[in-house]
């Protein structure tokens, strides 16, 4: 009898997993933003952060890549001994969460556009969202509006080319703030005074967003929000870690790449202040192994 291919893994965890390290998965650069708002909130635990760059962006990707990606590496990261998972992408939650969910046991966190605080604070009740093409299709984002917009204009726009800048590194450069100034300028004309930043790389573009908006826009940023919510589910799980914060520097932080790691590197220590010293690793999945010998 052959085995369902889609049974949950039994992830058997050790008296002691409170201490285990949690797993945060992002395309690329973008989830430093979750790891920065996780590490602030929970200074105790120790993590494992993976950036798919070999294969990102991921808003480019059709949507059997990004879930057979996502659970990749997920998996990987359980095999590490990871107790509890963060997708710190918009992008895989909105295609993949749901699949991920079901074949894996341990604690998973996903993200989302804040589209609910985004209703909460707008005064103008309009609002616009700045998300890869992926999320903004999606039918998760679609029941997010429904439920918690009713009463809001919401401006959706593709944020085609910025992914990119931030994994690049360029978080300021007069062609970046010249492209930011073709998606937000719309939305400040349209009456938006709330602008939700729905990919965890657009957080390192917040100053130069500032920079244009001012302070006609409050900008949603969910960062913390994902962390807050990570700490409950690990009391829920009693898998909180406990005693003194795991360090001041990287030593605590195990920075995993599938490209060489140079851009992330640089960007942990341009936005983080940490000098991360970056293992490339190797998590082959059916869609990669196909481009591989497609390519050979």
């Amino acid at each position: 009898m052959r085995p369902n291919p889609f049974a949950p893994i039994p992830v058997n965890l050790p008296a002691s997993s409170s201490a285990a390290p949690i797993g945060i998965f992002d395309s690329g650069l973008g989830g430093l933003s979750v790891l920065r708002a996780v590490r602030a909130l929970l200074p105790a635990e120790r993590l494992v952060y993976v950036a798919d760059s070999r294969y990102a962006p991921y808003g480019q990707r059709d949507d059997d890549f990004i879930a057979d990606r996502t659970l990749a590496i997920c998996e990987w990261l359980v095999a590490q001994g990871a107790k509890a998972l963060v997708v710190a992408c918009n992008t895989a939650t909105a295609q993949s969460i749901a699949l991920v969910r079901e074949r894996l046991s341990i604690p998973l966190i996903g993200v989302e556009p804040g589209i609910k605080p985004a209703a909460l604070v707008s005064k103008s009740r309009v609002a616009g969202v700045l998300a890869t093409q992926v999320t903004l299709r999606s039918a998760r984002f679609q029941a997010l509006v429904e439920r918690h917009a009713t009463d809001l204009r919401v401006l959706c726009q593709p944020g085609h080319g910025l992914v990119e800048a931030v994994e690049r590194c360029d978080i300021g450069s007069a062609e970046l703030l010249a492209l930011l100034r073709t998606y937000v300028e719309p939305m400040l004309d349209a009456g938006a005074d709330t602008l939700v930043l729905g990919c965890t790389h657009y957080p390192f573009l917040d100053t130069a967003i500032r920079s244009i908006v001012g302070e006609r826009m409050t900008l949603v940023d969910t960062s913390v929000a994902i962390a807050r919510q990570l700490e409950r589910v690990l009391d829920q799980h009693g898998l909180r870690a406990s005693g003194e914060p795991a360090g001041a520097g990287a030593d605590d932080i195990r920075f995993c790449s599938t490209s060489d790691g140079a851009h992330l590197h640089e960007l942990a220590a341009a936005l983080l202040g940490l000098d991360a010293n970056v293992e490339r690793v190797v998590i082959p999945s059916r869609r990669t192994r196909e481009l591989e010998t497609n390519a050979a």
